[in-house]
């Protein structure tokens, strides 16, 4: 993407600094029959009352952008219409909506790199980013990626290809470390060196806004807290205007001829969503607070990016949107994969705390060892050089029940867990 490009998109986004006024001011789309809700078009093709239209449509002379539309493989008006919120959400000139995280990625990554490309990756990534990156690009199209420790700007720069490197890859807040990217200084040194700047912001929706920091293109895994349902898998690539053409090129677009599409019906469903996600996401990083500092307090180990003694503490207090938090995720680290799981099994068995089950953003809280689960595509030496200790357990903090009602059970599973490590070592 050019600089100009990227100035524009980080220009627009600026004004506006909370994500959900920005959602507030999107064009509302009413139903067909002036319901309060958007019409769902269902079709998967479009007709045309005249044979020489269809003709100035597959030219590239008609589009969407006029309401001419041709297959929904291509363009749907209810997803298009997600798209726009997608876009207002993140800061960005425009969005596509995917059907999955991992079709978004994979797709801007292969717009952006070709053949033969590289990325400078950031070693905290998530298990599937990680071997998409490490294993399959490599075999299937010669893309090539470093992993470097992003908090070392020297490490990252001396990771540059010149003339090969061409995009600079990320996670805003890390899966499962919870590190939190610096996304200013990566932004500003990936363009002195020319590179496109995306990341992935599945993790902190509202609470951070990448485009608005410094990058280029922003990708989601809609599947987590922004359907907060966990009942969809939807993706999502927000970026500016000629690098979603370009993706959606008839000819050699990735979005276009991979086919990563997105059902209306599930767009539908995701646009009802999205007005009360600043809602549902202050309440997952209020919890995730209090328990984290219980939890500290209790003397366990617990990582949280709202904790002081955080090593990126600060940093994220001073890049987050105002009043959303630190993140609705916390991790505890139980050192081995045992105890973790025993942990777990009196949480959710004995307790009724939460749900052993990958994914994250659901009301309920869901609980996952990640070395053994998520992050198990990534082999020992790359999780130890990620942090990602054997113990570790990734909590999404859900929001149903009580807050005191959720913590006693919390503390009923650690009194029972505390009696059993006594009875072994007796």
């Amino acid at each position: 993407m050019a600089d100009t490009e990227a100035h524009t998109c980080t220009k627009k986004a600026s004004m506006f600094t909370d994500p959900a006024a920005a959602l507030a001011s999107t064009r509302h789309e009413f139903g067909e029959h002036g319901g309060v809700n958007m019409s769902i078009e269902a079709s998967a093709t479009f007709t045309v009352m005249e044979p020489e239209t269809m003709k100035r449509m597959f030219a590239g002379e008609l589009g969407p952008d006029r309401d001419f539309f041709i297959y929904s493989r291509h363009f749907n008006p209810t997803v298009l219409n997600l798209g726009r919120q997608m876009a207002a959400l993140e800061g960005t000139e425009a969005a596509y909506c995917t059907s999955s995280g991992m079709s978004a990625i994979s797709s801007v990554l292969l717009q952006l790199c070709g053949t033969g490309g590289h990325v400078v990756a950031s070693t905290a990534l998530y298990g599937g980013t990680h071997a998409l990156l490490a294993n399959f690009f490599p075999k299937a199209c010669n893309i090539t990626s470093t992993f470097v420790d992003i908090d070392d700007m020297e490490a990252v720069e001396s990771a540059i290809v010149e003339g090969k490197t061409k995009v600079l890859y990320f996670e805003s807040v890390a899966n499962p470390t919870l590190k939190v990217a610096n996304t200013p200084e990566l932004s500003a040194l990936g363009h002195r060196h020319g590179l496109t700047v995306v990341v992935d912001n599945t993790f902190s929706p509202m609470v951070l806004s990448p485009s608005r920091l410094g990058a280029d293109v922003v990708v989601h895994s809609i599947t987590k807290f922004i359907s907060g349902a966990a009942d969809i898998i939807a993706g999502a690539v927000c970026g500016s205007e000629s690098l979603l053409n370009k993706m959606m090129d008839l000819h050699d677009g990735p979005l276009m001829l991979l086919g990563p599409t997105m059902n209306a019906k599930v767009a539908f469903e995701i646009s009802e969503r999205l007005p009360h996600l600043s809602l549902r996401m202050k309440e997952h990083c209020n919890r995730a607070l209090v328990y984290a500092t219980r939890l500290k307090n209790l003397g366990i180990k617990v990582i949280y990016p709202g904790l002081e003694d955080h090593p990126h503490h600060q940093l994220l207090k001073s890049i987050a949107n105002k009043d959303y938090g630190f993140g609705g995720l916390l991790c505890i680290d139980m050192e081995t994969e045992d105890r973790a799981n025993k942990l777990m099994h009196y949480l959710q068995n004995c307790a009724q705390f939460g749900l052993m089950a990958v994914s994250l953003g659901y009301y309920e809280t869901l609980m996952s060892c990640s070395g053994s689960s998520t992050s198990s595509e990534m082999d020992e030496e790359a999780r130890r050089r990620a942090g990602i200790s054997p113990g570790l357990i990734r909590f999404s903090v859900g929001f149903v029940g009580t807050l005191e009602q959720k913590w006693s059970q919390f503390e009923k599973a650690l009194s029972k867990f505390h009696e059993s490590e006594l009875s072994n070592k007796s």
